[in-house]
């Protein structure tokens, strides 16, 4: 008899009616939080992320956006979609606050402070998080580097040569534009858009080939200025400066061997529109010929020349000073 109790004291020890043994604290992981439920685009399986993934594969494979002609009044065109690949690179155009319709993010991806900084900026700027399997990504970015991380940019919306005139006119100001010729390096265009935010310019003038465009380079160069600076695209550089000769603007080439100096140009206080050419070659001869005056920037040693932001930003700086006399 003795044996039986002693058995069905055993078999009653883990009962629910009897006291219930501790882990001594085997378990004390278990009860770590997880962290912050992430969104519902994040969380693997949800109809959220399906619908989510579905959206990006179609938008990825559709073909880009045809470039309209920038002859048309009111409009420049558009660029093409593109795609920014790498967590130093996605983390840097999202702070330059350009425009982005999608978050690429690898699933399983090993998450560090960039991503997450990534994640947030997207958030709370309300652009759609895509988590994708891997060779998905790297179908998209056709293999390149792309850390479990990219940025999809929409089209650029151009402006026309001609609306950056008629918002200075709106804002009662006197316009100041800069038209680049053959500039083809897109840090030096974001520079410049840079340099006329804070000179007060108007917009920029880029040409529609051979010329660097609003690419996610230009972007993180102007370090968010493009959001407040207009580029505008024309079919023909010539054409557009003829324009804005007839209506009334003074069109100055910036040149090594200009008519005069920056500090003569009295022209700085009337509509003007300041040319750069490219570092090395200059200003091409049809757009040289088109300008109603030259300058030089005065430079020691006579032999340096100097890039296209640096050339803008000096130019425009003169103009702003003599202006706010």
């Amino acid at each position: 008899m003795a044996g039986n109790t002693e058995r069905r004291n055993k078999r009653n020890e883990g009962s629910k009616k009897g006291p219930s043994v501790g882990t001594g604290g085997h378990s004390r992981r278990a009860l770590k939080g997880k962290g912050p439920t992430p969104p519902a685009e994040m969380r693997k399986g949800h109809a959220k992320q399906r619908a989510a993934n579905a959206a990006a594969k179609r938008k990825a494979a559709a073909p880009a956006a045809r470039r309209a002609p920038g002859g048309r009044p009111g409009r420049g065109g558009k660029s093409s979609n593109e795609l920014v690949a790498g967590r130093n690179s996605v983390l840097e155009v999202l702070r330059a606050e350009a425009p982005a319709t999608s978050l690429f993010i690898a699933q399983y991806i090993d998450s560090d402070d960039r991503v997450r900084e990534a994640m947030k900026i997207a958030n709370v700027r309300g652009i759609p998080l895509m988590e994708i399997p891997r060779p998905e990504l790297d179908r998209m970015t056709d293999g390149a580097i792309h850390q479990g991380l990219v940025l999809q940019m929409p089209p650029y919306e151009y402006a026309h040569p001609d609306d950056l005139v008629v918002e200075a006119h709106d804002r009662g100001e006197t316009p100041i534009i800069v038209a680049l010729d053959s500039v083809t390096d897109p840090r030096n265009l974001g520079a410049v858009i840079r340099s006329a935010a804070a000179f007060g310019g108007h917009g920029v003038v880029v040409p529609e080939r051979r010329a660097a465009g609003m690419t996610a380079g230009a972007w993180k160069s102007s370090a968010g200025a493009a959001t407040r600076v207009p580029v505008a695209r024309a079919a023909n550089l010539t054409r557009a400066l003829e324009a804005y000769k007839k209506a009334g603007l003074t069109v100055v080439g910036l040149a090594a061997d200009g008519d005069i100096s920056l500090e003569e140009l009295a022209a700085a206080t009337d509509p003007i529109v300041v040319v750069v050419g490219s570092e090395g070659k200059g200003l091409g001869r049809l757009v040289q010929e088109t300008c109603d005056i030259t300058v030089r920037i005065p430079m020691a040693g006579g032999n340096e020349s100097l890039n296209a932001g640096v050339a803008a930003s000096i130019v425009l700086y003169e103009v702003a000073r003599r202006r706010a006399v």
